[in-house]
């Protein structure tokens, strides 16, 4: 009654991809007779691998491609069932991609690659990738295909020049056609994304008519001749355009050199002619302007004088400074205008020209601010009618300061053979002001402001320096135990640009007495010092002077008191008589330079006594009356004069 199996079962053939497997049949048994039902349920073994339909998978991905893109690679077959069956999906380790298994309506697995990271065709342009499908047996069975993956290009990258800026120099007599210099440009991407086109960028037609550059070489030739006198350079603006329209540029300098192709150009800028006879050496007769417009070695000039004649030329530059410039309604020669500077001060004609034609003022030499700050000149314009008519204008030049000169000091004087030492007691406190340095700087302005520091000192603790006034000071209290003799460098600097300064040397004695400090110095003093004396004459320089002071404030105090009595006397009495002056006088307006008009000339009536004076104003009637202290106002009739009766210490102003 053993039931065998005669052959090798196959589930998988027998059943299929069925999730049971079982056969049925009936046995029959003799003696005594009897059928059974029997069923025998096959079960799986991991005798299957899984299989991928296909060994190689290929996938064209473009760099672009966003992370968290996915692919479908298909999926891996397993005839196996239940857990032998297919489980997984393992991907090779990368930098750019994972796999993840996604699972059917119908219960199948597949697998999906997922880009974790962003794709460069320029750094990698193709991956292997091997795909591993798992099942679940034990031990597990696998199956494996190969994903090749091509990076497809994509216009990511603009074309790159060799160089930022270009620099090319061409002679102003090279001939058209002669090539300036050649640009390259290279781009990361494939295909026609790397195709690279050149060509100028958005340029003056000018640019564009004298220089042409070669669309596929970059060679930059020249179209036109080049003039050094009318453009010393040139900036050209290159681009280069790949297949995908990115767009990368550069500059190309171009330095036009300089050829001697032109003459030296001699304008006449002053002449005065004729020149009389008694004119002294020196008299500019006239001025030239000479100029090449060449530059550098070809551009220098130097000037002679041909024939005999008792006249030199030093090549002296003059600076333009100011235009004078006049109009003439009238047409013609009539309103031709010739300019000349009147000499008003016989050093003017060598500091000063005037161009006679367009009015164009030259500095001929320098000027000094410390010398002369202003000068003042008159200019004549005048027509070419007949007779000329001129007019005169006052041209006023100032002198602006430049920081020149450098501080001068004072006190102490730094180029005396006596030594000038201040002196100071032991104990002196802190903040006691021990001398001063004096100086003073010639210039003008910020340009003279000093500030004084302390540069070097003996005991650099013990002494300070006013940083504006100079002044000395004890920084600490004085001890016993200080050095009795101290050496002070102060360095004094002004605020011009550039700083100018100067040093000045001051020495300091620790004494009881000035009787020390005396003995100490009498070795070093020299026997026969002029000055030894002249403490003694300026105490009685001042002694006199104080005494003469005194002597005249009282004799003017007692001279005041004279004649105020006096007056006082000869107020009462010659009050009542008056005395009139020939006629009306004219008042001179000193600013605005014309006279006071008629309706406002004044009449003056003096008395016997100068200080008492009748004032008559010639004005409209009015009856208003008008208070004053010691005077009265006296209504006329229509037409007349008001008068005005008043002490006066002086003549009254037109204003009064």
């Amino acid at each position: 009654g053993n039931l065998y199996v005669s052959e090798r079962l196959d589930r998988e053939e027998m059943c299929g991809e069925s999730a049971s497997c079982s056969v049925s049949f009936e046995a029959l048994v003799h003696n005594p007779l009897n059928v059974f039902h029997v069923e025998v349920d096959i079960q799986d073994v991991n005798d299957n691998a899984p299989r991928f339909l296909q060994e190689n998978f290929q996938l064209e991905i473009s760099e672009l491609t966003s992370p968290g893109a996915r692919f479908a690679v298909g999926m891996a077959e397993d005839a196996d069932v239940g857990s032998n069956s297919l489980q997984g999906y393992e991907l090779e380790t990368n930098g750019y991609f994972a796999v993840e298994v996604k699972e059917s309506q119908d219960g199948s697995k597949f697998a999906e690659l997922v880009l974790r990271r962003a794709l460069d065709r320029e750094s990698e342009q193709s991956l292997r990738l091997m795909l591993k499908a798992l099942d679940g047996g034990d031990p597990p069975r696998s199956g494996t295909a190969q994903i090749w993956i091509n990076v497809t290009d994509a216009n990511d990258n603009p074309p790159v020049f060799a160089q930022d800026r270009y620099r090319a120099s061409l002679r102003e007599d090279t001939p058209p056609g002669a090539t300036v210099l050649n640009v390259s440009a290279s781009d990361a991407d494939a295909g026609t994304n790397a195709h690279i086109t050149y060509g100028f960028g958005k340029m003056p037609a000018k640019m564009l008519q004298k220089f042409l550059v070669d669309s596929e070489s970059g060679t930059i030739t020249l179209q036109e001749a080049l003039d050094f006198e009318d453009t010393r350079g040139y900036t050209l603006l290159v681009e280069a355009r790949d297949g995908g329209g990115l767009v990368a540029h550069c500059k190309v300098e171009v330095e036009v050199l300089d050829v001697n192709d032109n003459p030296p150009e001699i304008t006449i800028l002053s002449l005065s002619s004729p020149v009389p006879e008694d004119a002294p050496v020196g008299t500019v007769v006239a001025l030239l302007n000479v100029n090449d417009p060449d530059s550098g070695e070809n551009g220098q000039v130097s000037c002679e004088l041909s024939g005999e004649a008792p006249l030199s030329i030093n090549n002296m530059p003059g600076i333009p400074i100011l235009n004078v410039s006049a109009t003439d309604p009238d047409l013609g020669r009539n309103a031709h205008l010739s300019y000349t500077l009147l000499q008003g001060h016989p050093t003017f004609g060598h500091l000063f020209s005037i161009n006679r034609e367009n009015g164009t003022l030259y500095l001929l030499t320098s000027l000094d601010h410390e010398d002369q700050v202003e000068f003042s000149m008159m200019v004549q314009i005048q027509d070419g009618g007949f007779p000329p008519l001129a007019t005169n204008v006052s041209v006023s030049v100032f002198v602006t300061d430049l920081n020149d000169n450098a501080p001068t000091v004072l006190y102490p004087h730094p180029n005396t053979t006596a030594t000038y030492t201040d002196v100071v007691a032991p104990g002196t406190p802190a903040g006691h002001m021990v001398t001063k340095v004096v100086a003073v700087d010639a210039d003008a302005g910020y340009n003279a402001w000093i500030s004084y520091t302390l540069l070097q000192a003996t005991d650099p603790s013990l002494f300070s320096v006013g940083l504006h006034n100079g002044e000395i000071f004890t920084a600490r209290q004085l001890r016993e135990d200080d050095a009795p003799q101290h050496t002070l460098v102060i360095l004094l600097k002004d605020h011009g640009e550039p700083v100018l300064s100067t040093s000045a040397t001051v020495s300091i004695s620790v004494a009881e007495m000035v009787k020390e400090v005396l003995t100490d110095l009498t070795d070093v003093a020299p026997a026969n010092d002029p000055r030894r004396h002249v403490t003694f004459y300026l105490i009685l320089a001042v002694i006199l002077v104080s005494a003469a002071f005194f002597i005249t404030m009282l004799s003017v105090g007692i001279f005041k008191c004279y004649k105020w009595r006096q007056s006082k006397e000869l107020y009462n009495s010659s009050r009542s008589t008056t005395y009139r002056t020939p006629g009306p006088f004219h008042h001179i307006d000193a600013v605005r330079g014309g006279f006071t008009p008629p309706n406002f000339y004044h009449q003056v009536y003096l008395t016997t006594d100068s200080r008492q004076s009748d004032l008559l104003c010639k004005k409209p009637f009015t009856s208003s009356p008008l208070g004053s202290r010691q005077g009265t106002i006296r209504n006329g009739e229509p037409g007349l004069y008001h008068q005005i009766v008043g002490t006066a210490s002086r003549l009254p102003t037109p204003a009064e």
